[in-house]
């Protein structure tokens, strides 16, 4: 089996997590691809594999393990792209909407995740097209949470003038408008009072964040639909 480890900190906990997965009965038949900063930490052996960018890593990746938080399941996507290998989170943070497992849980864990005793649940994900902010093939141009629009460098609130598949929906006059996922839907987008979201619902959420006329509530629109924003001041 070939496992991927990434973490972007290296504390007692991520230590801990990673020993386990070394310790394991399994180990010796794994290959491991091991995160630059983890893998410099770490007592050199021939199964240990180091990787700093999505270009390191290929399709014969089973799973990659995320050990963290919701930000390093998030930060691990950009390193997964298109290569189509299952993340699991495994939480060692206070908060974790998006860990599957707990650290106090991780030999049980390791059990299944070897024995390939899980399922793959897929995620809706948002594809970002703009001239104005410069996406090139440098940049991934996609977001697992949301893509926010927000006024900056002003105190004055903007117009975002917002098309669902080619048709006027509305200006929001607003401080900003989020566009979540339905994993998104229970980080920026509920602060800003939007909708939580069942995760494999298909949905994505439109929500204005402080807007002026207070009748504008959070929308909840399909993830097949091309929504087209422009802002104005």
């Amino acid at each position: 089996m070939v496992v991927a480890l990434f973490s972007q900190e290296i504390n007692e906990s991520t230590k801990n997590v990673i020993n386990s997965f070394f310790s394991s009965i399994h180990a010796e038949q794994c290959k491991f691809f091991i995160e630059k900063n983890i893998y410099d930490g770490l007592e050199k052996t021939d199964n240990l594999i180091p990787f700093e960018n999505s270009n390191d890593l290929d399709s014969s990746i089973d799973i990659m393990l995320s050990i963290g938080g919701d930000g390093t399941f998030l930060r691990s996507v950009e390193f997964v792209r298109d290569l189509d290998i299952p993340v699991m989170g495994i939480n060692t943070g206070n908060l974790g909407f998006l860990a599957t497992s707990k650290k106090e849980n991780i030999n049980d864990s390791i059990n299944k995740i070897f024995n390939k005793d899980y399922n793959v649940e897929n995620r809706t994900l948002i594809k970002v097209n703009s001239d104005e902010i410069g996406i090139n093939n440098s940049i991934f141009p996609y977001a697992l949470n949301e893509v926010s629009v927000v006024r900056k460098d002003t105190t004055s609130m903007i117009n975002i003038k917002t098309s669902l598949d080619g048709n006027h929906l509305n200006t929001y006059w607003a401080d900003g408008l989020i566009v979540s996922t339905p994993t998104g839907s229970t980080g920026y987008s509920l602060s800003c009072g939007g909708p939580v979201i069942s995760p494999t619902s298909g949905s994505f959420a439109l929500t204005p964040i402080s807007p002026h006329n207070l009748n504008v509530r959070p929308l909840v629109i399909s993830d097949m639909t091309k929504i087209e924003l422009s802002v104005s001041g």
